[in-house]
């Protein structure tokens, strides 16, 4: 399989339209088509579903799209680690991590670097812990941030110097807007949305304790914004970190921390044994001073 046809089956992929990806790509469509037979050919696998008015993947088609991202993603990060001079600093940044305060650490480190260094460039992966090591693993990303408790012997890692505190979004009309913290006997009847990333195997769990079995799961997420959203129109009460929705103004939500105080660590990791590009590396001894890591 040559690079340049696994670009051409994204773009059909993509636009759903044979004669739209040849568009796209500058291409005749009779001379897209060819190639797209010669890869099923190739494989032996029928790739596509061809409509009247468009074209939609097989099962096979759909296996291909995600192993032919892979693929052009790490090309395409390969080749930007060799951008530049000898002497110049350049190329991508690749991070990937949840959603969490922490991150302005990440942003004042890049921004100062941006300063020395205008010519990298930064790609965020927002996603929970497995999403990220397993892009980790596949070299699709050069750093992650995972939350504690995250399996961090498989990788290099460094304590970020900041913590996150759970609690619950609310609205500002509920019930336990009144209170200054929250107990999980007071969670224990309300509806709640949660992280998919904490049920059932981290410390908010631990935290519930024996509540944890009864509690009434209202939703499911993994996108605190989307999540904000279901809680003003009244649908629960989401347990999330702090400092991640804005609560102040004329915002209908506020947030209350959990008591028994219940705090997580963060950890920037990579793989071990990696081989830094120049930019990779200047960024990661820029975050290490910032996080006071000698």
């Amino acid at each position: 399989m040559e690079l340049r046809v696994l670009r051409y089956f994204l773009a059909v992929a993509q636009e759903e339209s044979i004669s739209g990806a040849a568009e796209f790509l500058h291409l005749t469509q009779p001379t897209l088509s060819r190639q797209l037979m010669d890869l099923e050919a190739e494989l032996g696998k029928k790739l596509f579903i061809r409509g009247n008015r468009k074209v939609s993947l097989t099962e096979d088609g759909v296996l291909l799209r995600k192993r032919a991202s892979e693929i052009v993603e790490l090309v395409e990060k390969t080749e930007s680690e060799f951008w530049g001079t000898e002497e110049a600093v350049a190329g991508d940044i690749c991070i990937g991590g949840g959603e969490s305060d922490a991150m302005r650490l990440i942003a004042r480190t890049a921004r100062e670097l941006q300063c020395a260094y205008p010519s990298i460039r930064y790609h965020l992966f927002s996603g929970n812990a497995n999403e990220v090591c397993e892009r980790l693993d596949r070299g699709c990303l050069d750093f992650g941030i995972l939350l504690e408790p995250g399996d961090l012997k498989r990788y290099e890692y460094i304590q970020l110097p900041v913590t996150d505190r759970w609690g619950a979004l609310m609205r500002k009309d509920s019930p336990l807007a009144e209170k200054a913290f929250l107990t999980p006997e007071d969670l224990r009847d309300k509806p709640l949305l949660l992280s998919r990333q904490s049920i059932g195997r981290d410390s908010l769990s631990a935290w519930f304790g024996q509540e944890h079995a009864s509690l009434r799961v209202a939703a499911t997420y993994n996108l605190i914004y989307n999540a904000s959203l279901m809680v003003e129109e009244g649908l629960g009460y989401a347990m999330a970190l702090d400092r991640l929705v804005n609560t102040t103004g004329d915002s209908q939500l506020c947030f209350r921390p959990l008591e028994p105080k219940l705090e997580v660590r963060l950890y920037v990791v990579w793989k071990k044994f990696q081989v830094f590009s120049k930019a990779a590396a200047k960024f990661l001894t820029a975050l290490q001073k910032n996080a006071g890591v000698r």
